[in-house]
């Protein structure tokens, strides 16, 4: 038997989505580049490369205690169904937010992964999750039957002129298997998540939003640790002993632990703030866009972060065009809404 949680929210007004927005940056730039830094060894320390998978288990470790930390603090654990089991009530989430935090989680471990490739820059990975979901989200609410507006069609445009031009270069096509197969997992699963979000949240009703949140969150951490703990005990190919590493001898001999600890930390800050974006009630054809152009900005950051502290290279120049394209979209998205705000203050004035 489950509960909902009842009562309309009475509290003050939710923050605005710019801040989420920005937060979602902040999380981003230092996760990015931390990420693909342990991955290449290039640390002042001189420690070996990480492979990916050997860096997932301690990641995802830290965005769980991060997560509960997180909704413990804020107290949005309560938002969550209550479950009944053994007489007592435990908050958990419905079979909808189940599958949305399983998707979460997939997203998790492939956006980590992104990162740790050979022979791929942050900003062209950047791109092309960004991209495929600025092309997804459209779709999205066309199946939701949600209105919308000529400023994210606009974005969505220049979000694909973005992908045009950076599949222009050279060699742009040169992906090896896996990372193909990271980022078709990772699209596939924001396809799922944002329908599941479409049709359960997104809401004019806060309590709803965070109910969704809450409960996505519940899942997606741990559900992504017990998965890799699984592979971890199979451990009979190159990729699953990385991931037995990770658990094991990657504690004591890696030298980097504080350093895929913050990047898990940081991974659940990305993952709090993005999904607050997207959870927004307003279409997704202006939601995503808004998320995708705060992490693009922050790959850029990165990527200079990454240049200044440890001469790794910088991205070519198809790819920073196709972030201009980025930054562009993220004008039209701020520019038309502030515009009618202010005509509309004009108006009651």
């Amino acid at each position: 038997m489950t509960q909902q949680p009842s009562g309309p929210s009475t509290g003050p007004a939710a923050p605005s989505i710019w801040w989420f927005a920005f937060g979602y940056f902040a999380c981003y730039a230092p996760y990015s580049a931390l990420a693909k830094a342990v991955s290449k060894g290039i640390l002042p320390g001189g420690q070996d490369a990480i492979s990916g998978f050997q860096l997932l288990p301690a990641t995802l470790m830290a965005s769980l205690v991060g997560m509960a930390l997180f909704l413990l603090g804020t107290g949005w654990w309560k938002h969550a169904t209550r479950h009944s089991l053994f007489g007592l009530q435990i908050p958990g989430p419905t079979r909808f937010t189940f599958v949305s935090g399983i998707t979460t989680a997939a997203i998790i471990g492939t956006t980590t992964l992104a990162y740790t490739f050979e022979g791929v820059s942050i900003v062209f990975m950047m791109l092309l999750m960004r991209g495929g979901v600025l092309i997804i989200a459209p779709l999205v609410d066309a199946a939701s039957g949600r209105a919308v507006r000529w400023f994210s069609v606009a974005a969505l445009l220049l979000s694909l002129g973005a992908l045009v031009v950076t599949f222009s270069e050279s060699g742009a096509y040169a992906m090896k298997a896996v990372a193909i197969a990271d980022i078709t997992a990772y699209l596939l699963s924001y396809l799922v998540r944002l329908r599941l979000m479409s049709m359960k949240a997104k809401s004019d009703d806060p309590n709803a939003n965070l109910k969704f949140f809450a409960e996505e969150q519940m899942v997606a951490a741990p559900a992504m640790l017990g998965l890799l703990a699984l592979l971890a005990l199979i451990g009979q190919w190159p990729v699953l002993l990385d991931i037995r590493a990770g658990f094991t001898t990657f504690w004591t001999e890696s030298g980097v632990v504080p350093y895929a600890l913050a990047i898990g930390f940081l991974s659940q800050g990305t993952g709090i703030f993005g999904g607050l974006i997207l959870l927004d009630k307003r279409e997704n054809t202006f939601c995503v866009p808004v998320n995708r152009s705060s992490s693009i900005l922050a790959g850029i950051v990165a990527q200079f972060i990454l240049f200044f502290w440890l001469g790794n290279a910088l991205p070519s120049m198809y790819q920073f065009a196709g972030a201009g394209l980025i930054i562009a979209a993220l004008m039209f998205l701020s520019i038309p809404p502030l515009i009618e705000r202010s005509r509309k203050k004009a108006a009651a004035a």
